[in-house]
């Protein structure tokens, strides 16, 4: 089975990251979805509540949402996986994420990283964009998946 690991906070997961698991999931069998715990960028929502927010949006789909804390490359020889899967929105996206990748490489030369764009309708969607949104009470029904939102709303 070819298994990819998309990590990242997923505070919380949105339709663009959906758009890369499903791009992803016609190259791998399977995707792990590496939820970081993250403190220093001090999410707004817990890792159990967006463990649960990746589980719920993606329950259709062969993914396993596991937390992890610490380096990617670690995480990825604890799961036996060679391949990092990674958006790309922008130019800003590439140089960032092209860094990372020669950081993770230099850590595991058997690590690669494979990098999708998601649709144009998804390019401007961030999980930074959503938690602004929620700050003010906006509408976030179009860019997160509907399953996410339900829950959102019950947290209330």
């Amino acid at each position: 089975m070819k298994k990819a690991i998309y990590s990242g906070t997923f505070d919380p997961i949105t339709n663009g990251h959906i758009d890369i698991i499903k791009r992803g999931l016609k190259v791998f069998d399977q995707i792990i979805v590496a939820v970081a715990v993250s403190d220093a960028k001090k999410p707004m929502f817990d890792l159990d509540q967006r463990v649960a927010y990746v589980n719920e949006a993606t329950k259709t789909m062969n993914v396993k949402a596991i937390p992890f804390d610490g380096l990617l490359v670690d995480f990825a020889k604890q799961q036996n996986i060679k391949t990092i899967i990674r958006g790309l929105r922008a130019v800003s996206d590439f140089e960032y994420e092209l860094q990372m990748g020669y950081a993770n490489s230099s850590l595991d030369n058997d690590l690669d990283t494979v990098y999708f764009m998601p649709k144009l309708q998804n390019a401007f969607v961030s999980s930074s964009i959503v938690r602004e949104v929620l700050k003010f009470d906006g509408d976030i029904s179009h860019i997160v998946p509907n399953e996410v939102l339900q829950m959102i709303k019950k947290r209330d």
